[in-house]
């Protein structure tokens, strides 16, 4: 008790302990690498992370050359996310561009994809799906990936510069993140500016689409078997049978590359990222386990430096459990548990202000993998004649 222990009269000591209430972190925030030269600059500063709320009200300060336009357009017809957008400038080469889309420091200032590190700064959130639609070569690619470790994002890119199922497969060996997910082939669609039907990044409409996913069913579900708004063909053949797996599309998915099908309307096939022999091998278990690391994480920021009580523990471990039990109960986990290990939480570590919770949980599998039994019988003729005369 504070202050004198003597007093005539009342007082009332505040004591706010308990569970705490944990909310989710935003999952559906884009953060997207293009170019556009003639942007407006006001609106699109170069190597600037801009917080886009309504990207069809943008659209006309985007310009119409480089990969912008296109891409936000790709992304407005899905549904309306926040967006992270960071404009590079166009090199004068391929080379150029990349090294510009890759980005660096400079005094102090991040460009490039590593702009994006500042926009939990700038805009109190995390960009969680990444890409850079028609930029995404390999060390493109690789650059994102390693934003997407760092922020705990997810990158959709296109196997890059591949004409044929075989170099797309080739190409998706040369990664292993879980963080990555590898499209192939190209949509098309209308191209407002060339006034004709011409290839457009599939990558786009992935942005796009995860983030409608993750607003209207939850980052549970994967991007595969959803139907796209806006494209009017695909890039190349792939040979689709619902039924058969020897088909492109059966090729790609075995080799963890996602496709695009037509069958009531255009969708992305697919549920793999690029990772080999680990356990985050279906999209929506990476996404599930970024999602409950940093939610978990940040609800608690607030206990940081309090009193290490058994009372504070035991608020922790309920308030995860309860965490666990909505998300269960919503069908985004199968299940989750938390508790205290003592192995982990020795007196000497107790002692120097540390503490050790282990939680586990099980993520939601898509069902990729369905089979019908089917048998021909007689044992319905068996009542043939009741049948008849009832």
């Amino acid at each position: 008790m504070a202050g004198s222990d003597f007093h005539h009269g009342i007082r009332v000591d505040e004591i706010n302990e308990g569970t705490i209430p944990i909310r989710t972190v935003s999952t559906a925030v884009i953060g997207m690498l293009a170019t556009a030269d003639d942007a407006d600059p006001d609106v699109f500063p170069e190597n600037t992370p801009v917080l886009i709320t309504n990207v069809n009200g943008v659209l006309g300060n985007a310009g119409d050359k480089g990969t912008l336009a296109r891409s936000l357009e790709a992304i407005s017809q899905q549904t309306k996310p926040y967006t992270i957008v960071v404009r590079v400038p166009e090199g004068e080469t391929e080379e150029e561009t990349t090294s510009n889309v890759i980005g660096t420091s400079v005094s102090g200032k991040y460009t490039g994809s590593k702009a994006l590190l500042a926009s939990q700064a700038r805009f109190g959130m995390k960009p969680r799906i990444l890409g850079a639609p028609g930029l995404d070569n390999q060390a493109v690619t690789n650059a994102l990936v390693s934003i997407g470790q760092q922020v705990r994002g997810f990158v959709y890119a296109s196997c890059w510069n591949c004409e044929s199922k075989e170099d797309a497969v080739a190409y998706r060996d040369e990664f292993g993140q879980r963080e990555l997910m590898l499209i192939w082939p190209d949509f098309q669609n209308w191209d407002l500016v060339a006034n004709k039907t011409a290839d457009m990044f599939a990558t786009a409409y992935a942005l796009g689409l995860r983030a409608k996913i993750d607003e209207q069913t939850g980052w549970q579900k994967t991007l595969s078997n959803i139907v796209v708004n806006g494209p009017t063909g695909i890039s190349k053949d792939v040979f689709w049978d619902l039924q058969d797996p020897a088909t492109d599309a059966g090729y790609l998915n075995q080799n963890e590359v996602t496709t695009l099908i037509n069958n009531g309307g255009y969708r992305f096939w697919g549920n793999r990222t690029a990772e080999k022999g680990g356990y985050f091998y279906f999209e929506n278990y990476t996404r599930t386990a970024q999602i409950l690391a940093d939610t978990i994480a940040e609800a608690h920021f607030y206990f940081n430096d309090k009193d290490l009580h058994p009372s504070l523990v035991k608020d922790i471990i309920e308030s995860v459990q309860s965490k666990f039990d909505t998300f269960k109960t919503e069908k985004r986990l199968l299940g989750g548990s938390v508790w205290f290990d003592e192995k982990y939480n020795s007196k000497e570590n107790l002692k120097n202000g540390k503490l050790v919770v282990d939680y586990d949980y099980t993520p939601v599998p898509p069902l990729e993998n369905l089979l019908f039994q089917q048998r021909i019988t007689d044992r319905y003729l068996l009542d043939f004649s009741q049948q008849v005369n009832s």
